[in-house]
């Protein structure tokens, strides 16, 4: 194991290599502190290297006196309080046995990161962090970080740190946190591709899977119809589709617990609620209505930004395995 005080050096004459394993974002906030006790747990479980990163620009001011001209702030002074953070980082994971490699990296903190998806296998950070010389690593810029990282990404949010043993103990009984990794659907491709991550996850993990298909209440927004919706025809049909794809799914994952779920309510509502009391939440960055209208943009952004555990949002790719689906049952049509 790295230690964590010379994990990485002061100068750094040469190139890094590119990031192979999971890649967590570090500020030194309380925020960034779950996403690496989670990062870390996760790192152990598949067996791969632990990149800890940070990322500052130097600020710049414009003069406010009569002399014109421009400020900067000195770059090694930004530099060490940088390392110094990611030093603390990397030992409060030293006895975790971890291969950890920490990297200072000078730029936009958004770009750093997608430049490090395109080899890193996941990418884990907080909802937000504390701004200061780290600048936007989280907050903003983990909400750009889903819809275009080129590897799955995992928002930790702060009020994770109880499930994590961070943070002070809380005033009210915690949720009991149910061994399963929950997955939201709506008979997209990009949402049976979430399955068959979220299906991989929980099977390595040893957890079961839940699988969550939210239909919209009927409200008098769909007044508009040119007639009444049939409720209760539309859930039998979905409940068929449903059934074909946990068959398909059985055949690729014989030994995984599944169950699913079809509910009536706002997806985001029906998530938010799923990820109290499961070890992951898993949601694809889009889909295309569907019989639930649910997965969509808004709707992944709506989840992350209010969800009580870890959510992992999964681009949308082409998996072999989905070849057969059609074969076990009908499919969503377009």
């Amino acid at each position: 194991m790295s230690d964590p005080q010379e994990s990485f050096p002061v100068a750094q004459p040469d190139p890094i290599p590119a990031p192979t394993g999971i890649v967590v974002g570090i500020d030194g906030s309380e925020q960034s502190n779950c996403a690496l006790v989670w990062a870390a747990r996760e790192a152990k479980l598949r067996k791969l290297p632990l990149h800890l990163v940070t990322a500052y620009t130097v600020p710049i001011f414009a003069a406010s006196g009569l002399d014109g001209g421009y400020a900067t702030v000195d770059d090694d002074v930004i530099r060490q309080g940088a390392e110094a953070v990611l030093r603390e980082a990397a030992a409060k994971i030293a006895h975790d046995e971890l291969d950890i490699d920490a990297r200072v990296e000078n730029g936009d903190a958004a770009g750093v990161l997608l430049e490090m998806s395109e080899t890193a296998e996941l990418l884990v950070f907080g909802t937000r962090g504390r701004g200061g010389f780290i600048g936007r690593l989280l907050g903003s810029v983990s909400s750009a970080l889903p819809a275009h990282s080129k590897c799955p990404t995992v928002t930790v949010p702060l009020s994770c740190a109880p499930r994590l043993g961070e943070g002070q103990p809380p005033k009210s009984p915690m949720p009991v946190i149910e061994k399963v990794v929950t997955v939201g659907v709506d008979g997209s491709d990009q949402a049976r591709y979430a399955v068959l991550v979220a299906a991989e996850q929980a099977e390595r993990s040893g957890f079961a899977l839940r699988i969550i298909c939210a239909v919209q209440p009927y409200t008098g927004s769909l007044a508009w119809m040119p007639a009444p919706v049939d409720r209760e025809a539309l859930f039998a049909e979905i409940q068929i589709q449903l059934d074909a794809g946990e068959k398909w799914l059985r055949a690729h994952f014989p030994q995984l617990p599944i169950e699913v779920k079809l509910v009536e309510g706002s997806a985001v509502d029906v998530l938010v609620k799923a990820s109290e009391t499961s070890e992951l939440l898993v949601m694809g960055t889009r889909g295309r209505g569907g019989f639930a209208g649910m997965m969509l943009g808004s709707t992944t952004d709506g989840v992350r930004h209010h969800a009580k555990g870890p959510v992992m949002v999964v681009r949308d790719r082409e998996d072999p395995r989905q070849n057969d689906r059609s074969a076990f049952g009908p499919l969503l049509q377009a």
